[in-house]
Order: structure tokens, then sequence, then C-alpha cells
């Protein structure tokens, strides 16, 4: 029997090591609307509890990790339900014209509900709109 080996064993290292990184997480569909005053996302994560959901900010960058439950069956084996109990990962560009401190939260039978309040616009100064004060 004849063995084939493939002299570029780095490239493939780096490959796989690429693609377990990726496949770490999967994105979980998602609502976005946009309302006069706010933002409201709607995440849909079954199988994850309301304590094991992070929410971050990065910049203009908004980061939603929701992590399922890590269960070791006793007769356990490796079919195809890998891909299935991955956690979840959503990052969402939504900009700097959103106030993240006010961000409100909701959680419902694997429903994540996330309203983010639009910033008001600064009133301008009379500086800006070019009046001056003469005497």
């Amino acid at each position: 029997m004849h063995t084939i080996i493939h002299s570029s064993t780095a490239k493939r290292s780096r490959r796989s090591a690429r693609h377990s990184h990726q496949s770490e997480f999967r994105q979980p569909n998602y609502d976005l609307r946009e309302q006069p005053d706010a933002v409201k996302l709607t995440l849909y994560t079954p199988g994850v509890s309301p304590a094991s959901i992070e929410i971050e900010v990065s910049g203009p960058d908004l980061i939603v990790t929701a992590r399922k439950p890590q269960v070791v069956r006793v007769n356990w084996s490796a079919l195809n339900l890998e891909s299935a109990q991955r956690d979840y990962r959503l990052r969402l560009r939504l900009g700097f014209g959103l106030d993240y401190a006010g961000l409100h939260a909701e959680f419902h039978a694997g429903v994540l509900t996330l309203i983010l309040p639009k910033r008001q616009p600064a009133a301008p100064s009379a500086s800006a709109l070019g009046i001056r004060h003469v005497a």
C-alpha cells in the first residue's frame, strides 16, 4: 500500500488552526430594526441561559457572546452534534451614534432583545452658527 506524504505540513497546520478558531462560534439568527429614538436588536439563541450572555462594546462594534452549557453525555460518541453545540457570537458595527451605556436587555425563552437608544445631537453653539456678540 502506498502512502502519500505532503511536504507542506506547516501550511496545513496553519489552515487547520485558523479553521478551528473560526468554527469555535457560530452566528445566531438576528433581526435589527431602527426605531425613531432607538435601535432594537433581537437575537435567537436557543439553549442558552441568561447568566452565560456577555455584551461588550469595542469602539463602534457591539459584540454579543452567548455560551451554551457543555454537557458530556455518558454514551457520548462523535456524530454531527459538535456543530449544533457551538456557542453563539455576533459582532455588529453599529457606529458611534448610539448610547451604549443606556442599553436595555431582556431575555425570554431563548430570545435576547437589546434596545440601544440613539444619542441626542448636541445643540449647536453660538460660535458654530456664526453668531457674534457685538457690544
